[in-house]
């Protein structure tokens, strides 16, 4: 009985753990890592054929994404997953694997051209079609037999819709222990979806930590602050562009601008339309339309009296490539929610290069920034982005939304551990940059008195005399700009300086003697400044 730990340790994406028991070998999600060049270098940690199950939280692209690429090596067995997750999933990996094959094609035309070798695709749109035949509905709260000596069940834990946290059992020689893994446990209060619901106990809980060391502020009137926003964009006659998550997020938005449009809030711009400019968010958003099942109380009641709250007049939705184009030649000003939610990829990279530079503009961000990220990068200040190989001025006004978030803060991670009846013999907490889950480890600790692990990808652990085995990797952590960045020309050096890494891992996988000639290059400027 072993566990062993190959994704979002000590990182806040590309979660992956894998359970070894009862002679079955099972992943508890196979995400993607996300960041620069995401759709490369996702390399599998464990023989695909060789795996009998896979567990599967949520929905979400660093939980769900390489699970084509398991297939495409032979992986054949049955992905265990709530119903809304396997609905939500049939459409994120084809989409994954759309994008993955569109930008391969490009970054092939580019690299023919340099005389560079091709690159395939990290998987196709048939790899994603053989994962998706493979889903198995779960619902919540019934026990699944597996095999002899493993049992399942997932719980509702607030985070999207489907979401769960996934409790198994495991008995070897006669002992039974019980794992707890969270998922991602969501905050309270979301549009549409119900809360978390607690677990009673478990002998071993690995939790993620993305926001173990913060505390969200007081939740504001998002209406009344996106409205705020969307009335002094409009009124300088600018766009507000909404970087946002296809699945979860981009329907929280709506549920917003539904009632900001039904409370009259915006004034001067009556009928402002709405463009979701992403097939991915259209199609999430009619399965929200089809698992009503899963709202919460507030949305039932609205659909009790007639409501649709996620639909509102003059949302248009732009399904086709022109349709895309076109809304940048509109200068109505308008309200533009598209994906990808960290601007790393899909059409939100084209919104941000016709708007980015004016200074009438809005970029509001509404879901968290990964280390490395275009995202990341404008919202810690850089003064100019790289978009399809050229360099865009960050003019626009960038608002945080603070505060709509998916993910439990540090009050909320606490909460659900204290629901556990019995101490646990281990915690492991994983999903996290690294000094957050070492500071939220430590607080575990001193909290619950417990042993408590924030483990390195490939640590792997004895689940049945509670002992580690094999010591992991740290893995470096992308250093980050501090919240006091540092103004005038020595900021736009240090701006600078972050540009050049990005510009690097773009580089990664190129032909060796331009590596060469570019580290030749950096190596010389560095002689020129290091006095």
């Amino acid at each position: 009985m072993k566990l062993s730990f190959l994704g979002a340790a000590h990182e806040v994406t590309g979660s992956c753990h894998y359970l070894q028991a009862c002679g079955k070998k099972i992943l508890i999600d196979c995400g993607m890592q996300q960041g620069p060049d995401e759709y490369e270098r996702q390399e599998l940690p464990v023989t695909p054929g060789e795996i009998d199950y896979v567990l599967l939280t949520h929905a979400h692209i660093d939980h769900s994404g390489r699970i084509p690429l398991l297939a495409k090596y032979g992986f054949r067995g049955s992905v265990c997953a709530t119903e809304a997750t396997g609905d939500l999933c049939a459409i994120m990996l084809r989409d994954s694997a759309h994008i993955q094959e569109f930008e391969a094609e490009w970054k092939n035309r580019k690299g023919k051209r340099a005389g560079r070798d091709p690159i395939e695709p990290m998987y196709t749109m048939e790899d994603a079609e053989k994962a998706i035949s493979l889903f198995m509905p779960c619902s919540y709260g019934k026990t699944v037999h597996l095999e002899e000596g493993i049992s399942i069940r997932f719980t509702d834990v607030g985070h999207l819709m489907g979401s769960a946290s996934i409790e198994v059992w495991v008995t070897e020689n006669g002992i039974t222990k019980k794992i707890a893994f969270s998922g991602d446990v969501g905050n309270l209060n979301q549009p549409l979806i119900n809360d978390p619901s607690y677990l009673m106990g478990a002998d071993y809980i690995v939790i993620e930590s993305t926001y173990g060391t913060r505390t969200h502020q007081k939740p504001p009137d998002y209406c009344e602050a996106l409205a705020e926003i969307i009335q002094r964009t409009f009124d300088r006659g600018g766009n507000v562009v909404i970087p946002s998550f296809a699945v979860g997020r981009t329907q929280e938005l709506l549920y917003f601008i539904r009632e900001i449009k039904e409370r009259q809030i915006i004034t001067g711009h009556p009928n402002f339309p709405v463009y979701v400019d992403s097939p991915l968010a259209i199609e999430a958003t009619q399965i929200f339309d089809r698992n009503r099942e899963n709202y919460d109380f507030e949305a039932i009641e609205l659909l009790r009296r007639g409501i649709n709250p996620i639909q509102f007049p003059n949302l248009i939705t732009a399904v086709t490539s022109e349709e895309s184009k076109n809304i940048n030649f509109d200068t109505t000003p308008k309200v533009i929610i598209s994906a990808s939610g960290m601007c790393e990829a899909g059409r939100i990279k084209h919104h941000l290069k016709h708007n980015l530079w004016r200074e009438e503009c809005t970029i509001v961000f509404v879901g968290y920034q990964a280390h490395g990220t275009t995202g990341r990068l404008i919202v810690e200040g850089a003064p100019s982005v790289k978009l399809f190989g050229e360099s865009i001025d960050v003019n626009a006004e960038v608002v945080r939304l603070e505060g709509l978030s998916g993910h439990a803060d540090q009050p909320g991670l606490l909460r659900w551990l204290d629901s556990f009846t019995y101490p646990p013999e281990h915690i492991f907490v994983v999903h996290g940059e690294a000094s957050i889950c070492d500071t939220f480890s430590q607080i575990l600790t001193d909290r619950y008195h417990v042993p408590v692990t924030a483990p390195d990808f490939g640590e792997e652990y004895d689940l049945l005399h509670n002992v580690k085995i094999r010591d992991g990797i740290r893995r470096p952590e992308v250093q980050t700009k501090s919240s006091s960045l540092p103004t005038g020309v020595f900021g736009r050096l240090i701006a600078a300086g972050k540009r050049l890494m990005v510009v690097i891992e773009h580089n990664r996988g190129g032909a060796n003697k331009d590596l060469a000639r570019f580290a030749d290059q950096i190596n010389a400027l560095c002689e020129k400044w290091n006095r």
